[in-house]
């Protein structure tokens, strides 16, 4: 088994596994994905780093990344995590009614950004108030039944809890008017319900 390097901490996991669900990135989105600070999200990346666990990327582009070694390590904590908490039938049952929904969030992302016009399917460009309060209704309406299935999962596995808040966020900050935050956004409610996809398949060991 890899050694997953130092004593593992409640910050570490969440920054480790954050990086599993979001792929290579900044700290910004790491913390916004953690609930942590920048600086504390840094802090465990400067840690995790001398571990072996994480890269950083230089660049134009620059980001971190999980190295082969933290991949392991994270899929081991969390697994370790679930198993502690005797949670798995619960994020299993909860990952099941996901994936229900799964299918009406892709057809509300596509509805977001393509309309009809004469007959004619065409890049939305959100010309049509009443077009996008109406797929916006939508997606309040798939939010309330996306609430649930993270109630159930925050009950079990505490991290969980943050995608809640950050799927309302979204929404709220699209209803008011920044439409970015629907699909178009490092923190838009399609992003974080695909972070929040790949949490799922990351817990519960399932391939993609």
């Amino acid at each position: 088994m890899t050694s997953p390097g130092p004593a593992s901490t409640d910050g570490d996991l969440l920054v480790l596994h954050a990086l599993r669900c979001c792929g290579h990135t900044g700290t910004a989105r790491l913390a916004a994905a953690t609930g942590m600070d920048e600086s504390a999200v840094e802090s465990e990346l400067i840690d995790l780093a001398v571990a072996g666990l994480v890269t950083y990327e230089s660049g134009a582009f620059s980001a971190w990344g999980l190295t082969d070694a933290g991949r392991v390590a994270a899929g081991e904590r969390v697994t370790a995590q679930l198993q502690a908490a005797g949670a798995r039938a619960a994020v299993a049952g909860a990952y099941e009614r996901f994936m229900a929904l799964n299918p009406e969030l892709l057809d509300l992302c596509t509805a977001w950004q393509l309309r009809p016009v004469d007959g004619v399917t065409t890049v939305n460009d959100h010309g049509d108030p009443a077009y996008d309060a109406r797929v916006l209704g939508r997606f309040r309406d798939l939010d309330r039944r996306a609430a649930a299935v993270c109630a159930d999962l925050a009950a079990v596995v505490s991290r969980f809890g943050l995608y809640r808040e950050r799927l309302s966020d979204a929404l709220s900050r699209a209803d008011s008017g920044q439409l970015e935050y629907v699909a178009d956004h490092i923190a838009s409610y399609h992003t974080v319900w695909a972070e929040l996809h790949e949490d799922l398949l990351a817990t519960l060991g399932i391939p993609r």
